[in-house]
């Protein structure tokens, strides 16, 4: 307390009046904090601008294991793709410099609502804010040579424009995700088509193994895997992809 002849000044009284504005300051901030439909309008649909990673799901289909030569994973294998990898509608899909084997891995991609750590199962669904639908695009040469080597996919999986990815999905038009139909086109010819409920590891498992290990920001992507029929893309190929009645993006390879 500070004491002042004729006028009393007391800190404490400060002290507890500034923590009364703090305390208002709070509750109107609580009040204007949209919930996680208003936010999924307002925000979500710009994903590709929060997001800080896309963490991508290895082998998440038995067959387009099966196909590459690979092993049956019995734990999630996740790596991550860098937000440079994002490309929309009207870029052009170019190939890394050296590139001679570009494939297309088309996927699922969780587009995350609200920040996760160490979540469980049981909540996981809780903290997905919506969906969108994207290639994983890979410098197939690149990830063999790697893997050859035993040295990490980074150059293979995160080239500038390595994630071609369509256009937000709030929630409510996907209620089970688990239940929808993947497809992938080129010109023209069906490549990748398969129902998302043959999936090794479900989103919730995915969410709930991840978030052990790093934390998912709002605006993040889990891309939930690819089925079978990844395969060569040449310089002028026309790659649709999508959701079947629900989403479609198309894209030109330079």
């Amino acid at each position: 307390m500070i004491k002042k002849r004729g006028n009393t000044i007391d800190s404490t009284f400060f002290w507890s009046q500034n923590c009364r504005k703090s305390e208002r300051v709070r509750d109107a901030e609580k009040a204007e904090t949209p919930g996680m439909s208003e936010m999924s309008a307002q925000s979500l649909a710009g994903f590709r601008n929060l997001a800080t990673k896309i963490v991508c799901v290895g082998r998440n289909y038995k067959d387009h294991a099966l196909e590459l030569g690979n092993a049956i994973p019995k734990k999630p294998m996740l790596f991550v793709k860098t937000v440079n990898s994002f490309i929309v509608e009207g870029e052009p899909i170019v190939a890394p410099p050296g590139c001679q084997n570009l494939h297309q891995e088309v996927e699922l991609g969780v587009v995350i609502g609200k920040k996760a750590s160490k979540i469980t199962k049981s909540s996981a669904m809780d903290y997905v804010g919506g969906y969108t639908v994207a290639l994983d695009m890979t410098a197939r040469d690149f990830q063999d040579e790697a893997k050859k080597a035993g040295a990490p996919w980074f150059m293979a999986k995160s080239f500038d424009g390595s994630c071609p990815v369509g256009g937000f999905l709030p929630v409510s038009e996907i209620p089970d995700p688990h239940n929808v139909e993947l497809y992938c086109k080129i010109n023209g010819k069906d490549q990748q088509r398969c129902k998302t409920d043959v999936m090794i590891f479900d989103i919730p498992t995915l969410l709930e193994y991840a978030t052990q290990y790093f934390t998912l920001e709002v605006g993040d992507v889990v891309l939930t895997g690819t089925p079978a029929g990844v395969t060569k893309i040449n310089p002028g190929d026309v790659i649709e992809f999508g959701l079947t009645g629900l989403a479609e993006s198309k894209f030109l390879v330079q």
